[in-house]
C-alpha cells in the first residue's frame, strides 16, 4: 500500500533515497531550504549540485515550506547533516498532528553533547507525536543508489514492527533492507566508520598502498567496537552492514567524501583548504572531535582516532602521525 512519506534533505543521500521511494509506489514530498534547488527539482526534475547525471520523476515534488511536507505523512524521513538534525527535528515536532514513524540517514554524532541522532529525535520530537525512531544505515553510496545499483542497508530499531515497516518502504529488487534491534551499534558504525574513512584518504593522499589502507581498516574497525560495547552495542553489529560494510565502502571509494577530504589532507592540503574545497558536509571531521572526546571521557584507548584528531584539530603533520602510529608499543591483536 502506497505511504505519503516526508524526505528532510535533498542532498546526494536524501534525493537518492527519494527516488527508491517514488518507485516503490508511494507518494514523495522532498524538503529543501534552498528556493533554487526546489525549482530546480520541480521544473528540471534534476539536482545537479548533488547528482548531476541524474533525471528525477515528475511524480517527485519538492517544497521549501516543512508544514506542506509533513501534512499526512506516514513516516519523516531525516537526511539533513547532523548539526541541523536538532533545529529541524524541533521544527518537525510544531507541525506533526499524529504519532508517525521517524525515519533518519544520517551519520554522525552531535557536537558538545556528543548524542546518538536517535536520541537527539527522541529528545525534540514528543513521544505522542512519534511512533518510533528507525535509522537507516549500511555501504551505499547516493550515485550508485540513483542508477539502481545492488545495495543492501540496515533499518534499526528497538521497536521491531517499525524496523519492518521501513524495510518494507524500501525493498525492490536492487535496494534490499534488513533489519536489527542495536539501533546503538548500528548508529555508532555509523558515525564512527567515517573517522577511519578520512584515515584511509589520507593514506591514499601520502603514497602507501593496499597493506595501510587493510591494516587501518581493520584496525579501525577494533577501534569502533571497542567504542560502541562501551556504550551497550552488541559487538556483532560491527561485523554486519552498518559495521565493516559500512566501513569498506567508505574506505575504499572515491564517492566518499570523508576519503577525499582525507586525500587532500595526505596531499599537504589544511583543514581550512579542505573544507573549502569540498562542496558538502565532511561529517568525519566532526564526528572525530565528538568521538575523541567520548574515548577521553571513558578512558577508551582509540590510538587511530587520537591521530586524526591530531591532524584535524592540532595542525599536526599527517606523515608524522602515521609514523607515530606504526611505533607505538607493541600489543596483542585481541587489545
Amino acid at each position: 500500500m502506497a505511504k505519503k512519506i516526508a524526505v528532510l534533505g535533498a542532498g546526494s543521500w536524501g534525493t537518492a533515497l527519494a527516488m527508491v521511494l517514488e518507485e516503490n509506489g508511494h507518494e514523495v514530498r522532498l524538503w529543501s531550504h534552498k528556493a533554487s534547488q526546489v525549482a530546480e527539482i520541480n521544473q528540471q526534475h534534476t539536482n545537479k549540485a548533488y547528482l548531476p547525471k541524474t533525471i528525477l520523476s515528475k511524480r517527485i515534488k519538492a517544497y521549501q515550506d516543512l508544514a506542506s511536507v509533513l501534512e499526512e505523512a506516514d513516516a519523516v524521513l531525516f537526511v539533513v547533516p547532523t548539526k541541523a538534525i536538532r533545529e529541524v527535528a524541533r521544527n518537525v515536532a510544531a507541525y506533526l498532528t499524529k504519532p508517525t514513524i521517524i525515519i533518519h540517514a544520517s551519520k554522525g554524532l552531535e557536537q558538545e553533547t556528543h548524542k546518538r541522532i536517535s536520541i537527539i529525535l527522541e529528545e525534540e520530537i514528543p513521544t505522542d507525536k512519534r511512533t518510533a525512531v528507525v535509522a537507516l544505515s549500511g555501504p551505499s553510496h547516493a550515485e550508485e543508489v540513483a542508477v539502481k545499483d545492488l545495495t543492501t542497508i540496515t533499518a534499526a530499531s528497538t521497536h521491531q514492527e517499525s524496523a519492518e515497516f521501513v524495510q518494507d518502504l524500501f525493498m525492490n529488487d536492487y535496494f534490499r533492507v534488513y533489519t536489527n534491534q542495536d539501533i546503538v551499534g548500528v548508529e555508532l558504525g555509523a558515525a564512527l566508520k567515517n573517522i577511519i574513512a578520512v584515515g584511509a584518504g589520507a593514506l591514499h593522499g601520502l603514497g602507501y598502498g593496499d597493506n595501510a589502507k587493510a591494516a587501518l581498516m581493520t584496525r579501525g574497525l577494533a577501534e569502533i567496537s571497542r567504542l560502541g560495547v562501551a556504550f551497550g552495542a552488541d559487538p556483532i553489529t560491527f561485523l554486519g552492514l552498518s559495521g565493516v560494510g559500512d566501513l569498506i565502502v567508505t574506505c575504499t571509494s572515491i564517492h566518499s567524501r570523508n576519503w577525499q577530504a582525507g586525500n587532500l589532507l595526505g596531499q599537504g592540503k589544511t583543514v581550512a583548504e579542505v573544507l573549502d574545497k569540498m562542496e558538502m558536509v565532511v561529517e568525519g571531521i566532526s564526528t572525530t572531535k565528538a568521538a575523541y572526546e567520548l574515548a577521553q571521557e571513558k578512558g577508551i584507548e582509540m590510538p587511530i582516532t587520537a591521530a586524526i584528531y591530531k591532524v584535524l584539530y592540532n595542525e599536526a603533520d599527517v606523515k608524522e602521525a602515521v609514523v607515530s602510529l606504526m611505533t607505538r608499543g607493541g600489543k596483542s591483536e585481541g587489545h
